[in-house]
């Protein structure tokens, strides 16, 4: 675990970009949103029309007319709650409808980029930081589109419809309703200026918290192996408040906006109020006319509150969509393509590498595999192995020697030339949802199943696929059914077949699954690698000794390289590894590497098996 998150973020859009990227994303909408807002303005008309005609009951009953005189405007009015009742659901689902197919768009867009980001910018952001993303910040989008959008156009109608129908009744309520006006105006200044800086620094706030608690939980071993409990709590709970404290800056906000617009609403119903009194004692207009026009004004405390409160969820999402495109933006590396890898050897000299500056993770580091070799690297964890194969298989440049396959240095090859010729397999594999054939064809979109199935035979899978419920075409992953890690490190072996690189890396491919599983596993391994150059971070030692070559490394360096059988005779680190898997092989054949320590003479020796688990 490093800082690296905390340090480097994942870009935000600028708001000019935002606009465009709405512009862009809502012009091929146009159709169902322009009939989404007639449909709307059809409706509102035909509810403004209560107003004056509740009006009309009041004059009725204020000049003692016949009960009969209520009949028209009692049916009028339930005639209007009718239409509008009707138009208004269809108006707001078209709106949704265009908010919907932007949204799925800009998702779309923004899964394609977060596959293609380089692995290196993922690390040093954080996984958190991502993963807030493409939850919270979509969950606040897609809200916003279906709930904020059609609702904001409906209030937003409303009030402009409403202020007009003030005006032909008459335009001296129209002026003092407008009292209210400068207040909420102000209001609105006020809250914009404030807002966009609270959601950002929440979704900032977020992302961190989420960032922290992927590292200690997702870590706990490692945590708990190197008692870091004491410091990661109190990063996690900073990490919280930090949270905490953004949040109550929102409620804050909202309490301090909500209160200036209930003054702006008694300053307009009250010069209504005043308004209409002053009209119906001079006779200028009558008792339901002044009636009509304090319904309308109270009318307006809902739209008018929606539409601003609105302006609260515009900026909280704003402030996500900023997010979302500020990854779309990100320039994809070239998937161009170098020169053609003509050869698969693996070639490494005096490469180092570093996450933090100041603290090097690999040093020196010089190897070389022919091709069609396979090369077993063991070491304690920390010792840089996983960093090693990452750098191999292009996930970050070397901060300084050269890597090179078949001869040609990684650097000059566009990331699909890489991808193409080096496969990693790690203990932390995907079973996506879906059907298991299409989890397979991730490799090799086209294979037949005759081709899947040979995959599966070639790592010892095809036995247990065939007794699935439907076979290959049993649904598996997130609500499917239930693979073990095994069966789960099976598939992606299987994937590594489909997709036949030259190179391939297994970085403790073996570690996730009990004793029964792993020598099933590193027989489907063996099988896997067949005619590849192989690299195998060796999580047990009978892996090493299959192998054509055996490095050992420890604080970022090569201490030992040879053959198994060179090794165990030169009696140095790994015949000491050997000795003590050798010892308790009869009774636990799997058990994992144990960890290096030194001997009494001063030399590194080893420990019992019992404390190997830091060999990973």
């Amino acid at each position: 675990m490093t800082s690296a998150a905390t340090d480097y973020r994942l870009p935000i859009a600028t708001p000019a970009r935002c606009r465009q990227m709405l512009r862009e994303l809502v012009r091929p909408q146009r159709v169902p949103a322009l009939s989404g807002v007639v449909v709307l303005v059809l409706a509102t008309v035909a509810g403004l029309l209560s107003s004056p005609l509740l009006g009309r009951i009041v004059d009725v009953v204020a000049t003692g007319g016949e009960p009969s005189g209520l009949v028209l405007p009692a049916a009028g009015i339930a005639l209007v709650a009718l239409v509008q009742g009707l138009l208004t659901p269809i108006g707001m689902a078209q709106l949704a409808l265009a908010g919907e197919s932007a949204l799925a768009e800009l998702r779309e867009r923004f899964v394609e980029k977060a596959l293609r980001l380089p692995a290196g910018d993922l690390e040093r952001a954080g996984s958190g930081d991502l993963t807030s993303r493409v939850t919270n910040d979509v969950a606040k989008i897609s809200e916003g589109v279906r709930e904020a959008v059609p609702e904001f156009a409906r209030s937003g109608l409303t009030v402009v419809l409403t202020l007009a129908a003030l005006g032909v009744l008459d335009p001296r309520f129209l002026l003092v309703a407008l009292l209210a006006a400068p207040v909420q105006a102000l209001t609105v200044r006020w809250y914009l200026r404030r807002a966009g800086r609270v959601y950002a620094e929440q979704r900032v706030a977020t992302g961190e918290q989420q960032q922290q608690l992927l590292e200690t939980i997702g870590n706990a071993r490692t945590v708990r192996a190197f008692r870091l409990t004491g410091r990661q709590l109190p990063r996690v709970a900073a990490a919280s408040s930090r949270t905490v404290g953004r949040s109550l800056d929102g409620v804050v906000l909202q309490t301090g906006f909500f209160g200036r617009l209930n003054l702006a609403e008694f300053i307009g119903l009250s010069g209504v109020l005043v308004t209409g009194f002053v009209l119906v004692r001079t006779g200028e207009v009558s008792i339901g006319t002044a009636s009509a026009a304090a319904f309308y004004f109270h009318g307006l405390f809902t739209p008018v509150n929606t539409a601003l409160f609105l302006l609260d969820e515009a900026q909280s999402a704003t402030a996500s969509l900023a997010r979302l495109v500020g990854v779309v933006d990100i320039p994809s590396p070239p998937v161009g393509s170098g020169p053609a890898i003509t050869g698969a050897s693996v070639t490494v000299e005096q490469v180092g590498h570093s996450y933090v500056d100041g603290h090097p993770v690999l040093t020196g580091v010089d190897l070389d595999i022919p091709a069609g070799h396979r090369v077993a690297v063991v070491g304690a964890s920390g010792a840089g192995k996983s960093t090693l194969v990452k750098l191999i298989a292009g996930f970050h440049p070397p901060g300084s020697g050269t890597i090179r396959l078949g001869g040609a240095d990684v650097t000059g090859l566009g990331p699909g030339t890489v991808r193409r010729t080096v496969a990693l397999v790690t203990q932390e594999v995907h079973v996506f949802a879906g059907p298991l054939a299409d989890d397979l064809r991730l490799a090799r979109p086209g294979a037949s199943p005759a081709e899947l199935e040979a995959a599966l035979d070639q790592v010892h899978a095809l036995d247990w696929v065939r007794r699935l419920p439907e076979g290959l075409n049993t649904v598996v992953g997130d609500g499917g059914h239930a693979l073990t890690a095994a069966q789960a490190q099976q598939l992606a072996l299987a994937r590594l077949v489909l997709a036949d690189p030259p190179v391939a890396i297994l970085d403790e491919a073996t570690a996730e699954a009990g004793s029964a599983g792993a020598r099933v596993l590193e027989s489907a391994a063996q099988r896997a690698l067949s005619g590849r150059t192989a690299l195998v971070v060796a999580h047990r030692l009978t892996q090493a000794a299959s192998a054509d070559r055996v490095v050992v490394m420890r604080a970022g360096r090569i201490d030992e390289h040879g053959t198994h059988d060179e090794l165990v005779a030169a009696g140095g680190i790994y015949a000491g590894l050997w000795r003590a898997w050798s010892r308790d092989a009869s009774r636990d054949a799997s058990k994992e590497v144990p960890e290096e320590s030194p001997g009494p003479s001063g030399k590194s020796g080893s420990q019992p098996p019992g404390n190997s688990g830091n060999w990973q």
